[in-house]
Parts: C-alpha cells; structure tokens; sequence
C-alpha cells in the first residue's frame, strides 16, 4: 500500500499570511552529516490577515529540533507541537512583534532528494525553490513572505574554504580548530525559496561589468578546479545579458556582487537566487572540444534567464505557486528574445515554437493538461511544467503582439515600478499593462485559466469579379480535465498575402492598405475581407507563430511547396517545409497500413532540392528547412499513434531525399566542412550545423562510402559539434565500427561527466534493432548513477522521452523498465522520478495492447508502498 493521499491545494483558498518575519538571521555550523542551524526571526502578527488563530504554524521537514524561544524564553513542551511537515506554537505574541529563535541539526549527506541543504560531490549548496527551505529549518516557508536575510556560515577551512551566501560579504575571520567564518547580508527583503548557501573547495573566475549608470559589479563564476577553463562563455554570457536588459527594458542590477555556483547534482537547469545563482554544470561549463553549438547556445540562454529573474521574480516576486507563470513564462519571453537577437531570431523562434508544439501541445492533449496559471496542485515541483514555462511564455508574447514593442515596453516599466518588493499576482501583470497603455484585455486573460490548446480552422472565399478574399476563421478547444466547456480566447493572428510570382502584395484592411496585418480573432466564428487583389492571393497565416494554437488550413503539396519557396515570413517558410513533409509522411503511412508500395511525391524531392540550392543567407536557417518533423510530433497528429508505421514512413522520407539528392547533400558538405573549431560566431556555427545536417542525411545511404564520411570526421574531429553529429551518424546506421567508436569516445572523454551524458543519450535514443538491451547494459555501467539526475535524464529520461520506437515496444519491456525506474527513484529523489512518469502519461492516445501493458505499470506505481506527493501526483491524475 502506499501512504495516505495528500492533501490538494487550491487557488480559491489563497489567505494572506496570519504572520510575517520581517528579518531572519540564520546561524550555520556546517557539517556534512550534522549541520547545526539557529534562527533568529523577527516576527509579527500581519495586519491583512483576518484569521482569529493565535497558534504560529511553521513549515519543517526532515528536520532534528534543538531548541525553541519566544523573546529569549525557551518555551516549554506543552506550549507547541512538532510533527512531520510543520512545528506549531499554540500561543504566539499577538499585540506586539516577538523574535522568534530555533535551533535544530539536518543531514546533508543523507539528503538524496536535492532539496533544502544537500551535499553534491563534496560541496554543500542548496535548492529551496519551490519549498526546499522548510529543509533548511522551521519557517513561513511561502512566497509573499518576504524577508530580510543575514547569514553566518561557519565550517571546516580545509573543507570548505569557500562559503557563500546571498547579498553582499559583511565580514569574515578565522576560528579555533582550523575553522573559519563568512557573513553575509542581503539588503532586499525576498522570500525564503530564494535563499542560496555554498560551500566547498572551489575556484574563482572573476570579471567585472560597468552598468549604464557607471556601477562597477564584481562578476564571480565558482566551479571546481578542473573546470576553471569551461567558465569564459558564461562570464561573457552574463555580461551580455546584464546590457542587454539594461538597453532592452532599462533594468540595472542592484546589488555590488553577482555570484554563479556551477554543481553537478541538480535537480533543475538553474536557480535565480539573488545575488548567488546555483547551476547545473550542464548550463555554465563549456569549451570548444567538449560542447556543442547548441549548448553554447543553451548556456547564454541559461544564464540570460537566472539574470532577468533578478527583477521578473526577484525584486518583483509571485504572490503564491499558482502564479508562478508571472515570473517564469515572463522570464522565458525576455530569454527568448535575448537569445534571438545574441544569434538568430528566425532560428530561435523556429526551436522554441518546435518544442512547444512537440511537448506542451501533448501536455495540453493528455490527462496533465492544466491552465497557465494551475488552479489546484498536490506537489508544487510538478507545476514545473511546460504549459507554466513555454506556453506562459507565448501568452506574454501575444501581449508584446497586441501592444506592440513600445506599448509592452511601457506596460513593464509600470508594472516593475508599481510592484517593485511586492509579491503579486498575473493579474497585476496584466492590470499594468492595461493600466500604461489605456486597453482593456479582460478576453485575453482566459489565457491564464483555460486549459488545452485551440484549435482555428480557416476557409477562403476569392470573389475575383471585385477582388476581394473573404477569410472565415472559427476557433474551438477541446475537453481538458474539469474544464469540459472552453469561451472563446482573444487570438493575435498575423497575416501577410502573396502574389503569384511568390511576392508580398499589399491589401486593403479595415480601410487602410496593409502589407501585413494582425487580426483579432475573439469570436467562435469571425469573418474577415481583404480588398483591392490583383488576383487570387496565397494567404501566409498565423505569421511567426502569433498564438499557440493549431492551425487547420487545407493546403495541397504545391501551395505548401511554393509557401517553402518563397514565404517572406522567415517562420512561415518552415512551417511549410513542415507541413509539406508532414503530408507526405501520413500519406506513405496510409500505404503501409494498406501494404502498398511506398513512393515519395517528386514535389516534395523538387522542394529540397530548392532549399538545397538556396546558397548564402543564414545557414542555421537553412538547416531547418532540411530537417524533417520529428517523430513525436508526427505522433501527436494521430488519433491513434502507430510508432512503427511514423518511424517507416519518416526514414523512408529522409532515406528517399538522400538517394535523389546525394550529390547536391555532398557539395554542401564539402563546401562547409572544415575545422572552425573555436569559432562560435553565426557564420561558423551555421556552417557546421548545414555541413552535419547533410550528413545526417547521407548516413542513410548505408553504403561504404557513407559510413567512411562519418567515421572520418568523428575521429578529425577537434570540437565536440562535429564529433558528436558524426557519432549519432553511426550510432544510427549499421555502421561496422560502431561499437569501436562508441568504446573510442568514452574512453578519450570518461572524465568529462557532461561528455559522458551525451554518449549515454546517442545510445539511449538509436533507432536500432539492438537499442533497448543496451539501455539494459548501461544500466549496470560504472559510470551510470541514479543518484545523479542529469545522467538519470541522460539514460532513463533520453529513452522513455526520445526514443518512441524502443520505449513503446509492442511487448510492453520499456514500459515496465520505466516503471522501475520510477520506483526506485521514489526512494531518492522523488521530484526526478515524477518527472519520468510523464512518458506513461499519454497511454490513451496509444493502440489497446499498449494502452493496456502503459496502464499495468502505472497502476503498479501508485500501489507502490510510501509513494512520494511528487510521484502519486502525475501517476493518479494520468490514470483518471
């Protein structure tokens, strides 16, 4: 049996605090097994609170009480109660503010769930978002609980030479017994899940950046020795981020110090704490023969978004977890456009929009669906979702949309002056932008509450007689749990037409002539005229992905050929390229179900070649338009999903564009391969993702010549972008030396941990026969290591998540190693193991054998004795 059913939580209960902690000394005598922590909080009965309890009810866990005082009186044990998740005084001061003091021991060491004070290697950090303080000791543990904090932190020298805290260093000296001590002081008032601690034997790469205002900040990336020589992209990643947030919304960092901490265990990507950002080393190490171009690009992202938390969720916080979308959808949008401009915006807006309609879209489609801003949860760490991350994201670039740059710049200015210290709400967020550009979006805010995503369909009618088109475009949503009924949304739909001849036309709209325009669409059906045509116009919708919704267009393979031709929108163009090779896969899909011949339209063949042929411009961009759909997008477009028969008909695309295009995939390839390794500016990197785009490509030819292509460039290889796309090129084909190359790369990077988890993903997610025995092997390897969540998510999460052939074998096998796995992680780590339950989530889109072998491992989960809320959470509600 597992353990009782938690308790749910819910938005419509929200009551402001009964009691607020203006300051927290915190006192730390580190140790790895035993460390002692006292807290001296200044408390006091909040005034908003119409509550008439006069008990003080502290969250804690996992914690050893010591002592407890009220005004310096030990208090006595008839005066409060501990239990497993809280400590409560039954009589607290009500007329007058008290200093409330603890004190109690915690085991670092023993701490497997990477929450609260955890050791990593041999460093001590923490984790407290979203409620990893009640770790640390007994407190108001909530998010509009804002507090000012000072922390003493007192170790071993030799141990932990380094001792970090938020704010600004106050003061340091040594101790008896070759101990020593650090204070630090934050001068901003901030929730507890924004508190960081670090300890340990680390080494510092230091810069410094002058802010517009002429303020010298001291810039401090803290990793281990070995990797000081990983850290110059992040520094200069943060630099680029302070100024662009400085030019882009006119925001300066506020304190004297800006410190990164790079661990190797982590349960997320990153951590904004002010002033002290804890990361994974995944998002700040980086050196040209042992990251990638995509990770590159990925840690200036990272590192960009910690950066802007420091005002969207720092100084400007969230009230409560339901509105965690307000700083991290909000933080996502100013990422994103950071990104866009530090690279490319075509290119950046293409992956994001990828992503979000592989995974969240699914998300949305499945039994996990819930609004932007959540209106129940059990455990608050699985909120940590994409609808809260990628789709908030989205519902703040529709408002950038509908107000325009300048207008969204002037909501945020108000939004961050009015709300700066505050714990608020998305509503304020909004209210703000109403407020400083004289709108009403009342609409639009069904963005934040409904769930799922809309779906607009669209019909043409071209009276030529008057030139004139007449689009009809109506919107719907489907069911998602407890939201059967869904109101129409305020969806920005961008629009531009094309001539004939694949040039922009201008129309009349709404009076006005237009090149392009956007269209309110608010209404279940609305109808919308275009005037003044020359002729029959080819309509280009939904321009750069103007609203997360799906698109229903009825398009022949020719209009999309030609929308891929010569589409002005840079999105649109892809999009096309998409939907043309999506169209071809589902009808080679219906030949295989029907045993017939496969063939590939030659339009699709004529439309690579094209793209093949349009030399010059942005090469990044020109790899995307090569790329096919990937496998688990495909899927989603099914009602029923056949693994086999999308992993059949998408290869025998790629294979077939391979054989008629070989000779134009091998002159791209020469004409852009050569060693640029070092060199991470556009030109370079769009060279190297064009040159093993093509190979990606001609490795499917299996033939000598190809196999020989791969394994030249993956043992010339000098950086790890070209080594690494050559090893996933014969990891994927029936290369002989396969295995040679496999053992060859480990053994040049085994003492590169980060290296290493990629040669476990090539592995985990090969589309070979063989794959999933050696999933099973590598299990046993001694550099696998379930307590560590990103080999975890190397191996166990790269397989269940990226590898639909394998993971949902007809026999059932990877279902029942993923429950395993999600069982043995409920002991250690719980929040990595409800994260791995999402790829049984889906088991009703999936044929009856396989929905019944998904739903077996899933019921086998929630019967599992001491479930974890993280783990009993996604499981039941996927079973419901």
């Amino acid at each position: 049996m597992r353990d009782a059913s938690p308790q749910t939580v819910y938005l419509k209960d929200y009551t402001p605090p009964e009691y607020l902690i203006d300051q927290i000394e915190l006192h730390f005598e580190l140790d790895e097994q035993r460390t002692r922590v006292q807290a001296r909080m200044n408390v006091r009965r909040n005034p908003h609170s119409s509550a008439d309890s006069v008990a003080l009810k502290l969250w804690g866990e996992e914690l050893q009480l010591l002592s407890i005082a009220i005004d310096g009186r030990p208090l006595q044990e008839n005066e409060f109660v501990v239990g497993d998740e809280a400590l409560i005084v039954h009589e607290a001061p009500q007329d007058r503010p008290f200093e409330l003091l603890i004190e109690n021991l915690i085991d670092p060491q023993a701490n497997t769930a990477l929450e609260g004070l955890y050791l990593s290697s041999s460093m001590l950090c923490t984790q407290c978002e979203a409620q990893g303080f009640r770790k640390i000791t007994w407190f108001l543990d909530r998010p509009d609980v804002m507090s000012r904090f000072k922390t003493t932190l007192v170790a071993d020298k030799a141990k932990y030479p380094v001792l970090l805290s938020n704010g600004n260093k106050t003061g340091s000296g040594e101790l008896e017994n070759n101990r020593h001590w650090v204070s630090w002081e934050d001068p901003f008032a901030k929730p507890c899940y924004l508190f960081a601690l670090v300890a340990g034997q680390l080494a510092c790469v230091a810069d410094q950046f002058v802010t517009m205002n002429g303020r010298r900040i001291d810039l401090q990336i803290f990793v281990e020795q070995h990797n000081v020589d990983k850290c110059g992209h992040a520094m200069q990643s943060l630099k680029n981020a302070m100024r662009w947030d400085e030019q882009s919304y006119g925001l300066e960092y506020d304190l004297d110090l800006y410190m990164i901490v790079a661990v190797d265990h982590f349960n997320m990507g990153a951590m904004e704490n002010k002033g002290l950002n804890v990361f994974n080393t995944k998002f700040v190490l980086a050196r040209p023969d042992t990251a990638t171009d995509s990770d590159y690009e990925h840690i200036e992202g990272v590192i960009g978004h910690e950066y802007f938390h420091n005002w969207s969720g720092n100084r400007v916080t969230c009230r409560d977890w339901f509105q965690l979308s307000l700083k991290e959808g909000f933080t996502v949008f100013r990422d994103q456009q950071f990104s866009g401009d530090m690279t490319s915006p075509a290119v950046k807006r293409i992956e994001d929009v990828n992503a979000l309609r592989t995974r969240q879209f699914a998300e949305d489609a499945g039994p996990l669906a819930h609004p932007v801003r959540p209106e129940a949860y059990i455990e608050i760490n699985n909120f940590y979702t994409l609808t809260v991350y990628e789709k908030g994201a989205e519902v703040v670039r529709m408002l950038h949309t509908l107000l325009g740059a300048a207008g969204f710049r002037k909501g945020c200015d108000l939004y961050f002056q009015r709300h700066d210290g505050q714990a608020v709400t998305c509503e304020d967020f909004v209210k703000a932008l109403e407020d400083a550009n004289g709108v009403e979006l009342g609409q639009f805010r069904r963005w934040y509450s409904q769930a799922g995503t809309p779906v607009v369909t669209v019909e043409q009618d071209y009276d030529a007689a008057n030139g004139r088109l007449q689009l009809t475009l109506r919107q719907s949503c489907p069911p998602t749990p407890n939201q059967p009924v869904k109101q129409p949304l305020h969806i920005p739909v961008k629009l531009g037409l094309l001539n004939a001849d694949g040039s922009p036309t201008t129309f009349e709209f709404a009076g006005e002539r237009h090149s392009e325009v956007t269209l309110d669409l608010t209404a279940a059906e609305q109808s919308f005229s275009f005037g003044n045509l020359a002729g029959k116009p080819v309509v280009s919708l939904l321009r750069g992905f103007s609203a997360p919704v799906t698109l229903q267009m009825p398009r022949s393979l020719d209009e999309l050929a030609f929308l891929l031709s010569h589409d002005s929108d840079t999105f649109n163009r892809w999009e096309a390229g998409q939907q043309l090779a999506t169209q071809a896969i589902f009808q080679l899909i219906d030949s295989i179900e029907l045993d017939r011949p496969l063939q590939l339209e030659p339009v699709v063949v004529d439309a690579y070649r094209r793209v093949l042929a349009d030399a010059g411009g942005d090469l990044s961009y020109q790899a995307l338009l090569l790329a096919l759909p990937e496998e688990s997008y495909l899927s989603g477009q099914m009602p029923v999903i056949d693994v086999e028969a999308v992993h059949q008909a998408r290869e025998f695309v790629k294979k077939t564009l391979a054989e008629n295009l070989t000779e134009q995939f091998l002159e791209l390839y020469r004409q852009y391969h050569r060693d640029e390794s070092g060199c991470f500016d556009a030109g370079a990197v769009g060279r190297r993702r064009l040159k093993n785009t093509c190979l990606s490509y001609l490795s499917k030819l299996e033939t000598p010549d190809s196999h020989r292509l791969a394994e030249q460039q993956f043992r010339a290889a000098r950086n790890m972008t070209d080594q690494i796309a050559a090893l996933a090129a014969i990891v994927n084909s029936h290369h002989p030396d396969q295995a040679d190359c496999l053992d060859s790369f480990y053994r040049q990077w085994q003492q590169e941990a980060l290296v290493i988890d990629k040669w476990f993903t090539l592995q985990a997610t090969s589309s070979m026969p063989n794959t999933f025995a050696k999933v099973q092997n590598l299990m046993r390897h001694p550099a696998f290591d379930m307590k560590t969540p990103n080999r975890v998510r190397a191996l166990v999460g790269a397989f269940s998540q990226s590898n639909p052939l394998h993971f949902h074998a007809a026999n059932g096998e990877g279902y029942r190693f993923l429950a395993d796995r999600v069982i043995e992680l409920n002991a250690l780590n719980p929040q990595i193991a409800s994260r791995m339950v999402s790829g049984l989530a889906q088991w009703r889109r999936y044929d009856a054998n396989r929905q019944s072998l998904m739903k077996q491992e899933l019921q086998r989960i929630v019967a599992t004795d001491h479930l974890s809320k993280d783990v009993y959470e996604i499981a039941s509600k996927s079973l419901a």
